[in-house]
Parts: C-alpha cells; structure tokens; sequence
C-alpha cells in the first residue's frame, strides 16, 4: 500500500495562488464574496455579502442594514450572536417607538453599529444649532438610527495576489433629514484570504454646513460556544468607571462568564483600559476549553471608552464588547462635561476595529501574554 495521505481541509498556511489555479476551475471554491438578498419573513429584501476565505472564516455584512456585521463563523462554527430578531428589514425599522427603544428590535449580530449624531440611551436635546425654529430640540432612542439605514454599495474586491490576498468590500451610509444633521459613514470591510481576522476601517465625516453633534459606538456582540459558563475576559483594566444597578443586585461578576439564568437582567459596566504601546485598546475573550477565544483591538485616540455588556438570561445568551467615542452616561453628560465631539463641514472621524478568531491554546496564550503585558 503506499502512502497515507491527510488531507488538510483548512489552510493553516498560504498556498501559492498558481498552485491553487492548478486545482481548481475558479477561486470561489476556496474564497469569495456572495451578493445575496434574504428572501424570508422579516430579513425579506436585505442584500448582504458572504465573505468566505480559504482558513475557514466566514462573515455576512449586511449592506441594507448600516453595512454591520451579521452572521459569523470560523470553520462552521459560529461565533457571532444571534438574538432572535433575525436582520429586520430596514422598512420595518420605527425608530421613535417604544420610547426610543425599538433599536431592540433590530439588535442582531456580529456588530451593530450605534451614531451618527447620538449612540447610548434617548432622550431630547437641544437642536438650536441647527436654525430652523420649529426644530428647538431632537429626539433620539437607544443608539440612534444608523443601523436601519440601507448603504450604498461602493466596491467589491476578491484582491488575488501571488499568495493569497484580501476579500474586500465598501460602502456608505448617509444619515441626514433637511434642516438636520447631514453626516455620511464610509466603511470597508475585509478579511485576507488566508486568516482569521475581519477588520473594519470607518470614516465619519459631516456634509451638512451646519455644526453637528457626534457620537459613535460599535455594539460588537459574541455567542455560544465562544461564550459559555467560564468564559474569561482579559483586559488592561484599570479600574471600573459605572455598573449597572443590576450588577449589584444580582452580583453575577463581569468575568468569568456565568451560565444561562432564567429572568436575568443585562448588567453593563465601563471598563477604563489601559492602551499598548501602538495606540490600541485591546481585550480577548477565553472560552472555557482555553483552546479557542476571540480578540478584539481598535484604536483608543477616537474610541477611548469600553463596556461590557452582559445579557445572559435564557434565549438571549451572549456578550457585547462595545469600544465608544463616549461614557457610558450618554449625551447629555458629555455636553455638560464639554465632551461631546462637533463636528464641522468637511470634518471627519476615522475609527477601525478588529476581531481576531482565536483557535489553538498557543494563539490563547499569545493572546493573553500581550494583554497582560499591556497593564505591567
């Protein structure tokens, strides 16, 4: 008998493009982009765009829907939450209902975005700077109305270079209504074709001539089996800023992970972080195997604020990781504290983030070692 041979379905390291030309008819088979629409109940008519890379990492981006990040999985096996509500389609989205909480409704996902002009908890606020007198103030809900707002699909790139390459896509969404704001979110979205990363690259900038109000925070949200009974969250803490009421009163701890709780109410805390020496805030996510975690990095300068979001109760299971422009108080404490970014015509934002599928105990401990060196 001659050799056994094992197949290695997943590439743990690059092939050379020609070689992969040589074994197969087209490139799809080991990476691609999809254009699809959802054709189903509420999801109907949402285009979205299956990035699948050679490794095994897959992630939809939901174009009609902020451009945010929906399902995700590394190797078939998912690691973005799942809430229930499915990718409503943007129509049905009723952005003051529920006394600004029907954001709710729309929470599902890998990452949902919150901005352009207001994220955190609703209220009303003063709008004079606007100018138009029947408009004295603005109501906003729960993390503002980007993510029902359809992009524009900008580009979409299978980049193929001689080893591997980057899956690539772009968009823009505006948010603006005449006598208001007029501000635009330009995102790019990719993962190399060999890897285990999805990096988003955001450009906030203002097309109105009117001084206007920004915040901006991504809702970066993970599931089972990631998240589990003995989940671990490594971060540079340095002390904690605001918990919820309800951390005390339940005394459930923000780490490690606890199981499924019927009746659980969410607990959030503001993490104060310490930065590494590039500029970034980075924590990891451990699941309780310590063979397989998530990291997660984005830039402090315009991100500077950290919570952790924890909804553990039964048929909601998972944890949101949520980098903000803000404190966890909201608007109106950041204009009080002189806090809050304006921004003028032609100004912009830039913002970046990362999430790193973590797959073996030695990216874990790698994982781990570069946090911890962060707070010595």
């Amino acid at each position: 008998m001659g050799d056994v041979v094992i197949m290695n379905f997943f590439y743990d390291k690059p092939i050379e493009t020609a070689e992969l030309r040589r074994r197969t008819g087209d490139l799809a088979a080991f990476a691609s982009i999809r254009e699809t629409v959802l054709d189903n109940g509420s999801e109907r008519g949402v285009r979205s765009l299956v990035l699948r890379n050679a490794s095994g990492l897959e992630v939809e981006v939901l174009v009609d829907r902020g451009f945010d990040l929906g399902g995700a999985r590394w190797r078939g096996i998912p690691f973005g939450w799942r809430s229930g509500n499915g990718f409503r389609h943007p129509g049905l989205h009723e952005a003051d209902a529920e006394e600004g909480l029907s954001w709710l409704r729309a929470l599902d996902g890998l990452l949902v975005t919150g901005g352009l002009d207001h994220a955190l908890f609703g209220g009303e606020y003063d709008a004079g700077h606007y100018a138009y007198p029947p408009k004295q103030t603005v109501k906003h809900g729960l993390h503002g109305r980007i993510t029902a707002i359809p992009a524009r699909l900008l580009s979409v790139e299978e980049d193929w270079q001689d080893v591997g390459g980057v899956l690539r896509v772009r968009g823009e969404v505006t948010q603006a209504t005449s006598f208001g704001e007029h501000l635009r979110l330009t995102r790019t979205v990719e993962i190399d074709i060999f890897g285990d990363e999805v990096r988003v690259s955001d450009t906030v900038d203002n097309l109105g001539f009117e001084r206007t109000p920004h915040m901006f925070l991504y809702h970066l949200n993970l599931g089972w089996p990631f998240v589990d009974e003995g989940s671990e969250l490594v971060a540079p803490i340095r002390r904690q800023l605001w918990a919820s009421e309800s951390t005390a009163e339940q005394g459930v701890p923000f780490s490690p992970i606890a199981a499924p709780i019927r009746g659980f109410v969410e607990q959030v805390w503001e993490h104060e972080l310490q930065a590494d020496h590039a500029g970034d805030h980075r924590v990891v996510l451990v699941a309780p195997d310590r063979a397989h975690g998530v990291e997660v990095r984005w830039d402090a300068e315009n991100m500077p604020n950290f919570f952790e979001w924890q909804n553990l109760r039964d048929g909601q299971y998972g944890l949101g990781l949520e980098p903000s422009s803000n404190h966890v108080e909201g608007e109106q404490a950041a204009r009080d504290a002189g806090e809050l970014t304006w921004l003028e015509h032609g100004e912009r934002r830039d913002y970046r983030l990362a999430v790193r599928v973590l797959h073996s105990p030695d990216s874990i401990a790698g994982a781990v070692q570069a946090v911890r060196e962060i707070a010595l």
